[in-house]
């Protein structure tokens, strides 16, 4: 009674008072001490039933098993087997040894039990399958459920949800809909614990349809049920629909659990709804709901990735126990969303703590590395990945692989991306593709693309697509970019609104508007983004006028501005001179839409202003601004005043161009192109001799030329 009740204290007070003790006894301590927090104790007293003289029973080995899987001790597992051999059990402990030794990370030997048994039991199956699902051995499942097929045995629930998990993380759709007809025939689909995690299955291979249609199929639906498709919609990107099942939930009147809440606040973070987040925080609050160590590393990292940190750290101060998990979350906002310093800072201290960094810490560290552009902190960090020895953790090798890309390191990052261990798949290929783009080098980027679709044979995901399309921009190579929008056609990823937004870039880049505007008005699901792209991409081809209605229609639409929305439109007005319209745009920027405009916007008016002739505006504005300008406002001065021959300004400008970027070339020669006209030829030598002086050249400018499906750089005159 006591040990069920959980009080062992007063259990083993009980048992030390008991004159005799007989198998029945031992066993009920040993199951009690099983389920503990101390599994050791199990195990001395398993020993001391030993020396008291009695045999241990089957019961006796299946109570200790546990124990033994708790502490994953290979050696205690070796001893249990070789007393069990030696005595004759029946199939029970055999299928209790094949769970022992799969929990304890040897599913080798599990399986060597396995397959000398004489007459496998459902059970013998179950536990053979779960325990390669524990090791995450996802093909070696199917290989049995194959088997079972073939054997023509019936197929229990517990064997079914451990071949549909495994189909799941191997993403083998076709595997899965098979399991799933067996399911079916055996008629035991409707089961709500085989029918979720179907429905888990179903959204995480993109039929979120499907997956809805089993789940409002399902008669019993429990928080459980609705906690896994929840965190199923969010894991695979549909963060909307998992909000709006979170709501069907509380409509249905179902309780949320702490899984459930672990599972919605990470929707919140990515959508970067800080007021839902917090309402699910008061919901959990007002409902009493304690949260666990899993649910408030969710909060810490919803208020993080929020940008709300006092909150975030609150949570983080006030937990009681942490584990590794919390600080990798907290990391990770710090890196990704704040203040990459702080992630340095939060670093040391978890070193200073009693908890070891794993090798999501360096996967969280190395971004604030490339943040910072900190390459001497990067290789730091690279050396204490191997002394850790994370270096063959292919999450670390990429976030390596990427740091280096990002810190300018190319060279680095193709070492490390060539010696790679363990097989490339998208994601790594990704990574080089765009430290390729990062670093300028688009052609190699596109050589990248096909080598990993023809050479290696690995097919593209929607990421690869959005990373390589900016390097077709950049070259205007419209033929590349026309077979990869026909790949994406045939992979199905033009209803990403990701893919979208970058194909209306890279046509317009590549001087195809209409193709830009067609691919933005056959959009389902257009954002914020998919309007500037495509402001921007009339900006580009001067369409002043447009680009303000689509603003005007944008608005219309209730589609939220933003400061990259109005820096488009301004380069638009730029680009056709529309001088009023754009003062009107940047003075409601601040007066109606409330954003500071940043440097950005500031050289944009100038640039507006100066061409215009007003040069003097443009000045004033300049000295208005509540910051110090950059060499983008003063270069777009100074390239206005050569165009209207203003000396005294553009000395001013290029005096200021000079300090900010003192080995920049470009502003000796615009300066003395400026003296050249105003006929002040003396003058117009000094600023060469100075470029000659402190051993500056001007690189000459190139132009991309696609010839018979090769890109060529031509060089100008």
């Amino acid at each position: 009674m006591f040990c069920k009740m959980g009080d062992l204290t007063s259990a083993r007070e009980v048992f030390d008072k008991m004159p005799n003790k007989d198998v029945v006894t031992w066993n009920t301590m040993i199951a009690g001490f099983s389920k503990s927090l101390d599994p050791a104790m199990a195990l001395s007293c398993f020993k001391s039933m030993q020396l008291y003289g009695l045999e241990p029973d089957s019961v006796t080995f299946l109570n200790v098993m546990p124990a033994v899987s708790k502490l994953m001790d290979v050696l205690i597992c070796k001893s249990i087997h070789g007393y069990v051999v030696r005595r004759s059990f029946d199939a029970s402990i055999y299928n209790g040894l094949i769970d022992m030794y799969s929990k304890c990370r040897s599913v080798g030997v599990a399986r060597f039990i396995f397959d000398r048994m004489f007459g496998w039991d459902d059970v013998s199956w179950e536990i053979m399958m779960a325990g390669y699902i524990h090791n995450e051995c996802f093909v070696k499942v199917l290989e049995l459920f194959d088997y079972m097929k073939i054997m023509g045995l019936k197929m229990s629930k517990v064997s079914i949800v451990s071949a549909i998990r495994a189909a799941t993380e191997t993403r083998d759709i076709e595997k899965g809909k098979e399991i799933h007809n067996c399911a079916i025939q055996h008629q035991i689909d409707s089961n709500i614990a085989v029918a979720t995690p179907l429905v888990t299955f179903y959204v995480k291979s993109g039929d979120l349809e499907k997956a809805k249609q089993l789940f409002w199929e399902l008669k019993d639906r429990d928080c459980i049920s609705w906690s896994a498709i929840i965190a199923a919609s969010v894991q695979s990107g549909y963060h909307e629909e998992a909000l709006s099942l979170f709501q069907s939930m509380l409509n249905e009147k179902v309780r949320p659990n702490n899984v459930t809440l672990m599972s919605i606040l990470p929707a919140c973070a990515e959508l970067s709804l800080l007021r839902l987040g917090q309402s699910v925080h008061c919901y959990a609050i007002r409902n009493l709901i304690i949260p666990d160590i899993s649910t408030q590393t969710a909060l810490v990292s919803m208020y993080g990735k929020c940008g709300i940190f006092t909150s975030a750290m609150t949570i983080f101060n006030r937990m009681m126990c942490k584990d590794v998990v919390t600080w990798n979350a907290l990391i990770n906002a710090h890196s990704q969303f704040g203040d990459p310093h702080c992630a340095m800072k939060m670093f040391q201290k978890l070193q200073e703590s009693d908890i070891s960094p794993d090798a999501r810490t360096m996967v969280n560290l190395l971004p604030a590395c490339a943040i910072l552009n900190d390459f001497d902190r990067g290789s730091c960090f690279h050396g204490k990945i191997v002394k850790y020895g994370f270096e063959f953790d292919s999450h670390v090798y990429i976030a390596l692989i990427d740091m280096y890309a990002k810190c300018g390191r190319l060279s680095s990052a193709e070492f490390l991306f060539n010696r790679a261990e363990f097989k490339k798949d998208e994601v790594s290929w990704n990574v080089v593709i765009s430290g390729y783009v990062q670093n300028g080098h688009s052609r190699e980027a596109i050589s990248a693309f096909y080598k990993m679709k023809l050479e290696e044979k690995i097919v593209p995901n929607f990421v690869t697509v959005v990373t390589v399309l900016p390097a077709v921009a950049h070259l205007a190579a419209l033929k590349e970019g026309t077979a990869i929008h026909a790949y994406i056609l045939q992979m199905g990823f033009h209803s990403n609104t990701l893919v979208g937004n970058t194909l209306i870039d890279m046509y317009a880049k590549c001087g195809q508007l209409e193709y830009s505007e067609k691919c933005f008005n056959e959009m389902c699901n257009k954002d914020r983004v998919s309007w500037n792209a495509m402001i921007t991409g009339l900006a580009l081809h001067g369409l002043g006028h447009r680009a303000v209605e689509l603003v005007s229609l944008m608005l219309k639409e209730n589609v939220g501005v933003d400061s990259t929305s109005f820096l488009s439109v301004l380069s638009a007005c730029r680009h056709a001179g529309l001088v009023e319209e754009g003062k009107a745009i940047f003075s409601a920027m601040y007066e109606i839409y409330h954003l500071e405009p940043d440097s950005k916007h500031y050289a944009c008016m100038v640039d507006l202003l100066g061409h215009a002739g007003l040069i003097d505006e443009a000045l004033e504005l300049i000295n208005t601004m509540p910051f110090e300008p950059d060499a983008g406002v003063w270069g777009a001065l100074q390239s206005a005043c050569q165009m209207h021959s203003r000396v005294e300004i553009a000395e001013l400008a290029s005096d200021r161009l000079v300090k900010l970027e003192p080995e920049n070339p470009t502003h000796f020669v615009v300066l003395s192109s400026i003296y050249s006209r105003s006929g002040r030829w003396t003058d117009a030598g000094n600023p060469r001799s100075e470029m000659k002086e402190t051993g500056l050249r001007k690189s000459p400018g190139c132009s991309w030329v696609e010839v018979k499906d090769a890109i060529s750089c031509t060089p100008g005159g």
